[in-house]
């Protein structure tokens, strides 16, 4: 069975989110470390800090991935803003370094009126002013695709590129982190069969399909190309059921981790969606490959 994994609450102490990723059955999972909604948080225990790190140990939880607030927009054309999300990102970095984890997931931001070229220096900048003082042995920052609204960055995978190598030129750990909706509601046809061959190949000739390191595994509530981030149940959106059994059984995709970022409705919905990618990973096309 293939590397499946779901977004789980730190509500209560952060802990919990090891310990809910390990009663959902997960091989990882991804969490926030922090209030994603807020500039301010408060500062995380040592104690919290080491059994969270105990706890995922235990549970054989791997790979760990943070994502960051969603506040920071490191190509911000505001300076007030730009240095709130350096310093927000700053904060982001240093606890998924001391949580043990091997991935932060980021947004590229929104540069407005700014344009793409200068947004993509100005985010690249904030990277490596957020990452100036701390000691990063292990952990690799990742572009996350957008959907595109307004004038965000990422919708197009040479963005994503154009990131990834200006962070290298800083010295910065960089990857890249494939959203399904994002990349159906900018407009690649991953639904199609043929659509996400074309998708994977220019995902090849941009970014590199080996920069890939996970997959956020969602449907989409918006149509093709309706560049807006709105996430569905698996099989209950617009790429739909048999799209996702291409994707993540997809030679090139297959040996990725899977984790789902799916809205809780009702009780159960989490443990629902991951029964519905368990049921369409093909075993035998994984052997050797998946986490045991």
């Amino acid at each position: 069975m293939g590397i499946l994994g779901i977004h789980t609450s730190i509500t209560g102490v952060i802990k919990n989110a090891a310990l809910s990723a390990e009663e959902l059955g997960c091989d990882c999972f991804q969490m926030f470390s922090r209030n994603p909604r807020g500039w301010s948080a408060p500062a995380l225990p040592d104690s919290d800090a080491k059994d969270f790190v105990e706890e995922r140990l235990r549970a054989k939880l791997s790979p760990l991935v943070i994502h960051d607030c969603y506040l920071v927009n490191l190509a911000a054309e505001n300076d007030e803003i730009w240095l709130k999300s350096v310093a927000t990102f700053h904060d982001e970095l240093e606890r998924a370094e001391r949580l043990g984890a091997e991935y932060l997931v980021f947004h590229p931001g929104n540069p407005r009126s700014l344009g793409p070229e200068k947004g993509i220096e100005r985010t690249v900048a904030g990277l490596a002013e957020a990452a100036k003082g701390l000691q990063l042995e292990h952990l690799t920052v990742l572009v996350e695709n957008t959907a595109g609204m307004g004038s965000a960055l990422g919708s197009d995978f040479a963005e994503v590129r154009d990131i990834i190598q200006a962070g290298r030129e800083r010295k910065l750990r960089m990857g890249c982190c494939l959203d399904t909706q994002h990349t159906f509601a900018a407009g690649y046809n991953i639904a199609d069969r043929k659509g996400l061959d074309e998708t994977l190949q220019y995902l090849e000739k941009t970014v590199g399909l080996e920069e890939i390191k996970i997959v956020h595994t969602n449907d989409s509530k918006v149509p093709l190309g309706g560049r807006v981030d709105r996430h569905e149940h698996i099989g209950r959106g617009r790429i739909g059921r048999e799209a996702f059994k291409r994707i993540v059984n997809h030679p090139a995709l297959r040996h990725l981790p899977f984790i789902l970022e799916i809205p809780v409705d009702q009780p159960g919905d989490d443990r629902r969606n991951l029964a519905v990618v368990r049921g369409i990973m093909e075993k035998s096309k994984l052997k050797g490959k998946a986490k045991r």
